[in-house]
């Protein structure tokens, strides 16, 4: 199966977070057909991570993750681009590996395995239980795929999620005096955090809030007896330094509940490519034992989340081509290399 064919095959199949069985049983059934040794690794009662490999020792492995955002858009295609959700996050980047696995196997390497995860783009679920699989104590490097337009990510913002919940007590709304308003009390809370300067970092950049949710009230006529709302913060720093300027800035107004975290992450520097920092989180944080990590994949994270997802067919196939030369080279290190960690 061909690059593109592969991509929108994978497209084809419905995969939004939680959901990802049927896209996991292709791959497996894809795998095994090309000889791959293949383990589905559960991770819920319908959901297995995918885990393939050539022999019982590979050095290097190629991952990244099956799950992608809401809602399903099925693959469209011109000359240039292929369209639709997880061509760029993470479907295409999928088959890119898959290609540019199979070529290092006809030059006779078999030192790579593969690994894909559930639920990066809600919690990296797939990815805290793959941390603990026995491959992961073998591997020396890990090159994960995200939309990073080709170029070698050698560092990544974390993520903190978190709600602040506030209390009121309901009322008749034609007599406020008698009642407490949570979404009054969340709304100062609010205009506080929109003000608040967060710690930052020379190498990591600026820390951003996105105030992402508001819920609360119960009707249009009743003081509302409670509210909240979701917050996620891109971290450049360790996560304590906010959580206390959340508490400091929420004091006794409201209740700060984290639902998780994921810290900043350097990643392997190689000569040869082009490198940046990006914005977004990956699985990374979450798979430490899985060797020394790298970032790299084809597509703009700009598009990746939207309606109008794309990826450029010219840039899978040069991702394909980065990944072989990536694997190349860090095979031939022998535990040595000339890169910057």
């Amino acid at each position: 199966m061909d690059l593109f064919t592969l991509t929108k095959s994978l497209m084809n199949i419905p995969s939004v977070s939680g959901e990802e069985e049927a896209v996991g049983f292709y791959l497996r059934d894809h795998l095994e057909s090309l000889g791959w040794t293949v383990e589905l690794q559960a991770v819920s009662d319908t959901q297995n991570n995918v885990i393939a490999y050539l022999n019982d020792t590979p050095r290097v492995w190629l991952s990244t993750h099956m799950d992608t955002v809401p809602p399903f858009i099925a693959p469209t295609e011109d000359d240039e681009k292929i369209y639709g959700r997880g061509s760029c996050d993470a479907k295409g980047i999928i088959a890119a590996q898959i290609i540019a696995a199979e070529l290092l196997r006809k030059e006779g390497i078999e030192d790579i395995g593969l690994l894909y995860t559930v639920e990066e783009e809600r919690a990296s679920t797939g990815a805290k239980i793959a941390n603990d699989h026995p491959m992961a104590a073998k591997c020396e490097y890990l090159i994960n795929g995200e939309p990073t337009d080709n170029d070698l990510a050698i560092g990544s913002k974390g993520a903190f999620r978190a709600k602040i919940k506030t209390t009121g007590k309901a009322a008749h709304s034609a007599y406020p005096e008698q009642g407490d308003s949570a979404i009054e009390k969340l709304l100062d809370i609010l205009e506080d955090v929109r003000h608040t300067k967060f710690p930052n970092d020379d190498f990591f950049g600026e820390t951003t809030c996105n105030i992402a949710t508001l819920d609360g009230g119960v009707a249009l006529n009743v003081i509302p007896p409670q509210a909240e709302t979701g917050l996620l913060i891109r971290l450049t720093t360790p996560m304590e330094p906010i959580r206390d300027a959340l508490q400091s800035l929420i004091r006794e107004r409201g209740e700060l509940e984290i639902l998780s975290y994921s810290l900043p992450v350097k990643m392997l520097a190689v000569d040869g490519f082009e490198q940046k920092v990006v914005r977004f989180t990956t699985d990374i944080p979450h798979l430490g034992n899985w060797g020394q990590p790298l970032l790299l994949g084809p597509g703009p994270i700009l598009v990746a989340h939207t309606k109008d997802e794309f990826v450029l067919k010219k840039d899978l196939e040069d991702a394909v081509a980065l990944y072989v030369d990536l694997v190349k080279k860090l095979l031939a290190t022998n535990g040595t290399n000339n890169t910057n960690s």
